[in-house]
């Protein structure tokens, strides 16, 4: 349930505050600054007046519910607790790189083929969460096993604004309780491990090309007959430091260069800023195995159907919903870790 609090309760303030700065006339001494300064107060009235909108709509819709327990009445109420509980949690993703594209990452953790299934289920997890976000959601990489429906790692490319900021929280070890899916009838426990780096513009880091190696080879995923036919994917090698893309899933050499670039400097960005030890825990947060330690989540398909958040405590008996991509099941842990994160910070 969402919770009104000091999340928003300053908005008035903070635009009369605008408001008094920008009628100041030695303001537009600098019009740079000025421009800066009405766009922010343009957006803040723009957040604001949907809100009090949303609050309004629910107000009524809440009276309207008392009055009769309509099935659509409710449905609308639960739309608007919705769209609540995604404005406050964008109100938390305050971080650096909070409002950027993200790459994900999913790597098997030991256990074989178990695992390798494991990691394929989170995959379509997350493709799913991310295109009912309304994210633009593309496979840059993918290194399959050795059967139909299992991967070794996976890169999704997730474009739209705060994607970083949701899927930070993401980052770690994910383990599985389960009844085999091969066939042997026992219990097994597994894991996949996720990673998730936020895009970098190329004005923020610039990569210099004398670093990189960069080489060609067919590539062995969908995309039509040039595939099979045309050095399409593209391997793209930081000399320096070792540390190595591949992109394979696009139509063409081109866009895959350009998308293994795009990640090589994502990548790169990160390790400079670990050197440098600034945003550390925002960019990449503590380092992972893929083994018994460091989990974030347990999921427990059997012998009872349940999620839990390792960090949180927060549990739902909605696995299906949950692994088929559900925004809202998906979100309310993302929310919880993310004012748990508060919390921690503000001791």
């Amino acid at each position: 349930m969402w919770r009104c609090g000091v999340i928003f309760s300053d908005y008035p303030a903070r635009i009369q505050h605008l408001e008094h700065e920008a009628s100041r006339p030695e303001l537009w001494v600098n019009p740079e600054e000025a421009s800066k300064l009405i766009r922010k107060l343009s957006r803040l009235q723009r957040e604001w007046d949907k809100l009090e909108r949303c609050l309004q709509r629910r107000a009524d819709v809440t009276v309207a519910l008392e009055l009769s327990m309509d099935e659509e009445t409710a449905d609308t109420l639960r739309e608007i607790e919705n769209y609540l509980n995604e404005w406050e949690t964008e109100k938390l993703l305050c971080g650096f790189y909070d409002e950027n594209d993200a790459i994900l990452t999913l790597m098997a953790g030991a256990g074989g083929m178990e695992s390798q299934a494991w990691a394929n289920s989170l995959l379509q997890m997350y493709r799913s969460w991310g295109e009912a976000m309304g994210y633009t959601v593309s496979l840059a990489e993918c290194s399959t096993g050795s059967m139909s429906g299992i991967i070794k790692s996976a890169t999704l490319l997730i474009e739209g604004r705060y994607a970083y900021g949701y899927l930070k929280q993401e980052r770690g070890n994910h383990r599985i309780q389960r009844i085999s899916p091969f066939g042997n009838g026992k219990r097994h426990t597994s894991f996949a491990g996720v990673e998730v780096i936020p895009s970098i513009e190329e004005t923020e880091f610039e990569l210099d090309l004398n670093e990189l190696k960069i080489s060609t080879c067919r590539s062995g995923g969908n995309g039509g007959q040039n595939v099979n036919k045309l050095e399409t994917a593209v391997r793209v090698v930081h000399l320096p430091s070792g540390t190595q893309v591949r992109c394979e899933e696009q139509r063409t050499q081109h866009q895959n260069k350009q998308r293994a670039l795009s990640i090589l400097r994502a990548k790169l960005a990160t390790l400079e800023q670990q050197r440098q030890d600034l945003h550390l825990e925002e960019i990449r947060g503590k380092q992972f195995g893929t083994g018994f330690g460091s989990r974030i989540r347990t999921y427990s398909f059997d012998p009872y159907k349940l999620i839990k958040d390792d960090r949180t405590g927060m549990e739902t008996k909605n696995v299906d919903g949950f692994m088929a991509g559900d925004r809202e099941e998906i979100g309310s842990f993302i929310r919880a870790s993310l004012l748990l994160l508060e919390g921690a910070g503000m001791q």
